[in-house]
């Protein structure tokens, strides 16, 4: 068994002050817009379970950002046909998606497009209501709908500590439905237990052995573990220089690849944010068009360093962060 995480040390409040440079003077890195190739609307905040740590703080009352409309997400997409983006993905995120009662019709339309579509669920009972129009999408769409459930850990001990009790049981039962029914579908886990990634994903692996979980735990793209993010935790500033120092590319960060839509509640229309990471943060609005979004994006947060350029990860399609 290994051990729980540690206390972080917290940041230092010099740091992700100017968006240009750092806490020690240098100057900040940025990543420019390489092509749109993932599209990412969140649904909205609210979620029908409060996680420990949730990044977007999603919980049965945090309404901060609005249910997104069908029509506000169908203007976006024609705008991205009209001026011939390259997207090949359209995401959705939350909150829990399918607690947006236009979920089923937003996924429809996107499939309709021609793109590929992921929705991002906790499987739980707001996804097991809409299974009539899963099935209906599954049917003509097939695995161009992807789905990915998140489990938080391969035990029913660690999963429930960050997802609350009682919330094992539906989560698989869902996963199992998506599984007998021939859905597209991947898990994300989380890694705050100071395990290894081999370890991981062993113990996962072994889950979906037990489970009948028609899963690669070995395939990245299938099984995603996402690295913790807390933004109170000291990280480093990322210079223009670490790219060379890390061996790490700004163009395989997601901010270079993607945009997310959201709405928040009492603004009369949706926003452009660079990335499923920051929904909240005002400093990081791009506009209300995806024309106005293109612009290069300093990364002044935290979950930039940790998640991103440090963690090596993305909410995208490993073949989008390539």
């Amino acid at each position: 068994m290994t051990a729980a995480p540690q206390a972080s040390k917290r940041l230092d409040p010099r740091k992700f002050q100017d968006p240009a440079v750092t806490a020690d003077g240098q100057r900040r890195a940025v990543v420019a817009l390489t092509r749109l190739r993932t599209l990412w609307f969140n649904t909205g905040s609210l979620c029908n379970i409060t996680c420990v740590s949730c990044y977007m703080d999603s919980s049965p009352t945090n309404d901060a950002l609005a249910y997104l409309s069908l029509a506000e997400m169908q203007a976006y997409l024609d705008e991205a046909a009209a001026s011939a983006m390259p997207i090949e993905e359209v995401a959705f995120t939350g909150g829990e998606p399918f607690m947006n009662r236009e979920l089923p019709a937003m996924l429809n339309d996107a499939l309709d497009r021609g793109h590929r579509v992921l929705v991002l669920t906790n499987a739980m009972k707001p996804m097991q209501l809409k299974k009539t129009e899963l099935l209906n999408l599954r049917a003509r769409h097939g695995a161009r709908l992807s789905i990915r459930v998140s489990i938080d850990h391969f035990t029913i001990e660690r999963h429930e500590q960050v997802r609350g009790a009682g919330t094992w049981t539906p989560m698989l039962a869902g996963i199992r439905w998506l599984s007998e029914n021939g859905f597209n579908l991947a898990i994300a886990g989380r890694t705050p237990w100071n395990e290894t990634e081999a370890e991981a994903r062993t113990g996962y692996r072994d889950l979906f052995r037990a489970e009948g979980i028609p899963v690669n735990a070995d395939d990245p793209a299938r099984l995603v573990l996402f690295p913790e993010m807390d933004a109170g935790a000291d990280v480093p500033e990322i210079t223009q220089h670490c790219w060379d120092i890390l061996g790490v590319a700004p163009e395989s960060m997601m901010c270079a690849s993607s945009r997310m839509i959201v709405k928040r509640k009492g603004a009369e229309r949706p926003v452009v944010v660079p990335c499923t990471l920051l929904p909240y943060d005002r400093a990081f609005e791009l506009g209300h068009r995806l024309s106005e979004a293109a612009s290069a994006v300093n990364l002044n947060h935290p979950h930039c360093a940790k998640f991103c350029v440090l963690g090596g990860a993305s909410c995208s399609p490993v073949s989008d962060a390539a």
